[in-house]
């Protein structure tokens, strides 16, 4: 498979996470879901890289990777999920969800100046396109 098929599976679980998200946080608080949430997750990671071979291949892995996936966890699946959930118990998932979905605005603005990629007219546009979307969306 290629990024682009990868990208597009991952569009349709994000797309169907959200309802049962919301679903699910009816009788539950927002950091009380996410643990919940990242304990199956990590069971069956745990499953997956035992069952795969994969397990013994964590203690390769350099220091500095283990920071940098660490952080990106800290963002994500923390601090960005967590406020992800409270937003989704307190307001519609039909406007919640596209306002998360514009995280590639910031992605794209700190890959042009951390990482030093080019900023295409392209991706201006796109960028652009996204922010008029998320306040079309809100109005």
């Amino acid at each position: 498979m290629n990024a682009f098929l990868f990208a597009l599976l991952g569009l349709v679980f994000w797309g169907i996470a959200p309802i049962f998200g919301k679903i699910g946080l009816v009788d539950v608080a927002p950091g009380i879901a996410l643990f919940m949430r990242s304990s199956i997750i990590t069971v069956i990671l745990l499953v997956w890289l035992l069952a795969s071979g994969q397990a013994p291949c964590l203690a390769g892995v350099a220091p500095r990777s283990w920071l940098f996936i660490g952080l990106e966890g800290i963002c994500a699946a923390l601090l960005g999920h967590l406020a992800y959930y409270y937003a989704l118990k307190l307001g519609d998932v039909s406007l919640v969800s596209p306002v998360i979905a514009a995280f590639p605005v910031i992605t794209v603005l700190l890959a042009f100046l951390l990482l030093g990629e080019k900023y295409t007219p392209g991706k201006l546009v796109g960028t652009l396109l996204i922010i008029l979307g998320v306040f079309v969306i809100k109005n």
